[in-house]
């Protein structure tokens, strides 16, 4: 028996991958996409596309999407009251799982598991403790294809933003960066996936420079780069 499955979709590589070991899994029917949106900007939180691109890629997988709806800048309360609103017409359909793309943060995997729990949901996590290089390996031999479309300027500047997720790419990192950019370094936009009917279509757009205020008092100011990504026909 398939349960019904919810995918946490970000657009990104490792959600994409996620996805493709959720849909090869027998015991979960993923009949569902989520994806956290900031209302204000009409873009996905933390990546910055355009809600366009991300109707998009839903489109060429075939699955509905739900849009967590966030104002611009909100903090732990207001996203987790949130979530839960989201979440519990979900898990009242009868989905059983909550499938996330993460790979060996243990904090950020502990809360990832409460936070559903409050709903009755269980946490799934296909990509646990993988090692970088094989899952990097598999995104590119699967065909996936992807473009970096966000970057955290304490780890890279800003000429990795809107390049191309390739070997070329990794190959340019600097000592000390995450290769899957799992501290946050780099978020990318998946444009072409097995499960896609037909690739996207884009053109890269400006590149904008983000500033956001320490999590804690005293705390540094955190910087972005993001390319923005225009939707061809």
């Amino acid at each position: 028996m398939a349960f019904p499955t919810l995918m946490n979709w970000s657009g990104g590589k490792d959600s994409a991958l996620a996805l493709y070991h959720a849909l090869r899994n027998p015991a979960l029917h993923v009949t569902d996409l989520l994806t956290s949106i900031n209302a204000h900007y009409g873009r996905v939180s933390m990546h910055g596309v355009r809600v366009a691109l991300l109707q998009a890629q839903t489109e060429r997988i075939g699955l509905p999407l739900t849009q967590l709806a966030l104002p611009e800048n909100p903090d732990m309360a207001q996203y987790e009251q949130q979530l839960r609103t989201t979440l519990v017409p979900l898990q009242a359909r009868g989905i059983r799982y909550s499938v996330f793309g993460d790979i060996y943060l243990e904090d950020l995997r502990r809360y990832r598991e409460q936070q559903v729990a409050q709903v009755g949901m269980e946490a799934l996590f296909p990509l646990w403790q993988r090692p970088n290089a094989e899952l990097l390996r598999e995104f590119f031999a699967l065909g996936f294809r992807a473009v970096v479309v966000c970057v955290n300027e304490q780890y890279l500047d800003a000429s990795f933003c809107g390049r191309l997720l390739d070997e070329e790419f990794l190959r340019d990192l600097p000592p000390g960066v995450d290769s899957c950019g799992e501290n946050g370094e780099y978020h990318s936009f998946v444009f072409d996936a097995p499960y896609f009917s037909h690739p996207i279509s884009f053109r890269p757009g400006e590149l904008v420079r983000r500033s956001y205020p320490a999590p804690v008092a005293g705390g540094q100011a955190a910087g972005f780069w993001y390319r923005d990504l225009l939707p061809l026909p």
